[in-house]
């Protein structure tokens, strides 16, 4: 025996088992204290029957091999043996001082074969040796749920097979089996490291109370215990799942409106050519588009419109803008002021907000266009000026201006502004419409490919430099209309070879937040350039129909098909009302969430954009959700909260935050049962039995570590003094406890 002393003892125990049950785990996690993560253990192999010389080889083995129970030095040496039944083991059984016997905690058929097989072979070697019974793999009473778990394990282990619920054993079944063959039992866990040392301290105390047994004379083994009771493994708390919101596309789809021109309603011409945009993202991008398109084409006696107006973005007196008129035929009706809504019909009586065109508008910007018969008949007074607060309120059909407007303009960049008809166009529907466009003349100060490249960048923040339009002409017009972040990126600009050059990440941000907030306050707060009204429960929203079509697929559908919505000026959005349109109408405009929306809220949100087929919208109100009931669950109690949201947010396929709000309900389940039981099981059934098997602490784990304290008060009972467990066996009974006390009382008088 290698580095035997005398008081130190050498124990040799065998491990048994069938195959793939984790027995040549165990043992290196014993002798080698290994500890390995999920993939090193599915990608490593050890093979059967480590080596029984590593004792021998390797001194670290041999030094781990030693330790120190119940004051007793033993030497652990481990012997792994083949799991195959027809095996021949007899040379590994002979003078062994104790069996291990293992089985898989996910495999029935093991703990069957540990009864049928294998204690049989074990007595018939070792008819008088002690045996221990060992469940390995008990991390897979929780993990078999895990799909990264289960996919990385299909991959990576030959043995592995698909698990199901049935497969689990429970602790009891395997205390069951220890009991008929009359052993301990333990369960050990190589992935969590769970049991290890326990198994094989008890597994050293089993081999020593054997050895006392037959060598009585030795006093170094008086003071070994017996096996002592594990305390059962409790499964972590499961992870709260994790939230992911969909990248966004806000670049994306404001870069396809300009490409598919859709219900466009501004031309920026030089000259007989004209690019086709949207009021809306110019006035939002830009100070002085905004200024311009804002301005009252109609008053025939301002000031004119000059560069040297005031700067501020947002506020706009009566000498900000200024207009020489050239014609005078316009009707101003009730709906829109100030050329928000240039609309007209067709002569057949069609719509006017519907055309869709590819192309680029020849006409002659000094001129008005005439306009369409029928349209004479429309007349209003010139003077007549509205507020644009009324166009938010204004729930009637759209009124019509009459096209002819031209109005000159004192201004370095803008030559002049009209409201022209175009030619009629086909709309995606099929439908002849006609297209009234406001167009805005520029100067010959700059050339058509650097308005091109400036529009091309509002839309998609991306820089194409069209018929190699020199720098400073692109720095000339961001300049004057103030984009100053487009001035930085030129201003640093030293290679113009490229056809696509792409901004600066950082000032990419800025512009784009800055756009976001400008298109919130246009559209959302003053309500300009809408050209389609709603109809809710309690009222009226306006919208544009451009934007509305370019973030949501389902108003896609809805302007672009053969529906009545499509040519209609109020459409009716029933079971809605404005404050959670308004909501719905803040993500289209700006990407972002409104802060308004709470987990007192946030379901009527969720109903629409889930109608609408928002998922991003859906993620973004289900991460601040839950970041809010994060928040509250840190000082307060949420469990009757998201007992309120689970049902109703599975209805809204909000996904996300049913798995939260089940995942909190399955950690406080044993909490909610007690404070919230009629909440409780007014779930769906199907939500009861979810709950019921991933409920946290699992039913098994209390059923377990109440007998596993039952045990340990039965063992203290045992070990405390004759006397003083007669008194206490006693006290069960009144007679007899009554009684006792009245001898105790006595003995203590005298």
């Amino acid at each position: 025996m290698d580095n035997e002393q005398p008081h130190q003892e050498l124990v040799k125990c065998v491990v048994v088992g069938d195959t793939a049950v984790g027995k040549t785990r165990l043992i290196c996690a014993r002798a080698c204290n290994s500890r390995l993560d999920l993939t090193q253990l599915m990608t490593t192999h050890i093979p059967t029957v480590w080596a029984i010389d590593q004792y021998r080889i390797h001194k670290e083995v041999l030094q781990r091999s030693w330790e120190v129970v119940d004051g007793v030095n033993v030497s652990l040496r481990l012997w792994d043996t083949f799991g195959d039944h027809d095996k021949d083991r007899r040379f590994a059984y002979g003078r062994s001082d104790v069996v291990l016997l293992c089985f898989s905690v996910a495999n029935p058929i093991s703990l069957r074969n540990c009864k049928v097989i294998w204690y049989p072979e074990i007595r018939r070697f070792c008819p008088n040796t002690p045996i221990v019974l060992v469940g390995c793999k008990n991390d897979l009473r929780y993990m078999f749920r895990d799909e990264k778990f289960l996919t990385l394990c299909r991959e990576r282990s030959p043995f592995f097979r698909p698990l199901k619920e049935t497969d689990i054993l429970t602790p009891e079944q395997g205390r069951m089996v220890a009991k008929d063959i009359d052993a301990p039992y333990y369960e050990a866990s190589v992935f969590t490291h769970f049991g290890v040392n326990e198994v094989f301290e008890n597994v050293i105390r089993m081999a020593l109370i054997a050895r006392r047994q037959q060598r009585f004379w030795m006093t170094n083994l008086k003071h070994v215990q017996k096996s002592l009771i594990q305390e059962p493994f409790c499964p972590p708390q499961p992870l709260s799942p994790k939230i992911v919101v969909p990248n966004s596309q806000f670049e994306q789809h404001l870069s396809l409106l300009l490409e598919t021109q859709a219900y466009t309603d501004i031309i920026v011409s030089i000259g007989k050519s004209g690019i086709c945009a949207h009021k809306v993202i110019l006035a939002a991008a830009s100070q002085e588009f905004y200024k311009l398109l804002t301005m009252d084409i109609t008053n025939t006696y301002g000031n004119e419109f000059s560069s040297n107006s005031s700067p501020g973005f947002w506020g706009r007196s009566a000498s900000d803008s200024s207009i020489t008129s050239s014609a005078t035929d316009v009707s101003v009706g009730n709906f829109n002021t100030d050329t928000e809504q240039l609309l007209s019909t067709s002569p057949a009586g069609g719509p006017v907000d519907s055309g869709h065109t590819n192309k680029l508008y020849t006409f002659r910007a000094s001129q008005g266009s005439t306009s369409p018969s029928g349209s004479d008949s429309m007349t209003a007074n010139l003077n007549v000026t509205k507020k644009r607060s009324n166009f938010r309120n204004q729930s009637s059909d759209l009124s019509l201006y009459r096209t002819g407007v031209h109005k000159s303009l004192n201004h370095s960049l803008f030559q002049s502004i009209s409201v022209e008809l175009g030619e009629n166009v086909i709309d995606c529907s099929g439908r002849l419409a006609s297209n009234v466009q406001t167009v805005v003349a520029m100067t010959n100060a700059i050339t058509m490919g650097a308005i091109h490249s400036y529009i091309r960048f509002i839309y998609s923040t991306k820089l194409s430099v069209v018929n190699e339009t020199p720098v400073s002409e692109l720095y000339d017009i961001a300049e004057l209309l103030g984009l100053q972040e487009l001035q930085v990126f030129l201003r640093n600009l030293e290679d113009l070879k490229e056809s696509d050059i792409y901004f600066n990440q950082t000032f990419i941000n800025e512009f784009s937040q800055k756009l976001k907030r400008n298109l919130k306050t246009i559209c959302l707060d003053e309500g300009l350039f809408a050209d389609v009204i709603f109809k809710l429960e309690d009222g009226t929203c306006c919208g544009h129909k451009a934007i509305l079509m370019s973030r949501c697929d389902v108003m896609d559908a809805m302007f672009r098909g053969d529906f009545k919505e499509s040519l209609a000026k109020v459409i009716p959005f029933p079971g809605v009302v404005r404050e959670t349109f308004r909501q719905m109408l803040y993500y289209l405009y700006t990407d972002g969430l409104d802060t308004s929306i709470t987990h007192t809220n946030c379901l009527p949100v969720l109903e629409l954009a889930n109608r609408l087929c928002l998922s991003r919208l859906v993620a973004l109100i289900e991460n601040h959700i839950i970041n809010e009931l994060t928040r509250i669950s840190e000082s307060g109690d949420i469990t009757e909260i998201v007992l309120r949201l689970l049902e109703p947010s599975q209805i809204h396929n909000a996904d996300q935050l049913s798995e939260y709000c089940l995942h909190q309900i399955a950690i406080h389940y044993n909490e909610i049962c007690h404070k919230n039981t009629k909440l409780l099981r007014s779930l769906h059934p199907e939500n009861q039995a979810y709950l019921n098997r991933n409920r946290w602490p699992p039913v098994w784990y209390l059923k377990e570590f109440d007998y596993f304290e039952r045990c340990v008060r039965e063992r203290q009972w045992q070990e405390k003094p004759k006397g003083l467990k007669r008194h206490r066996l006693n006290s069960g009974c009144l007679c007899f406890s009554v009684k006792n006390r009245r001898n105790d009382s006595k003995q203590d008088m005298t």
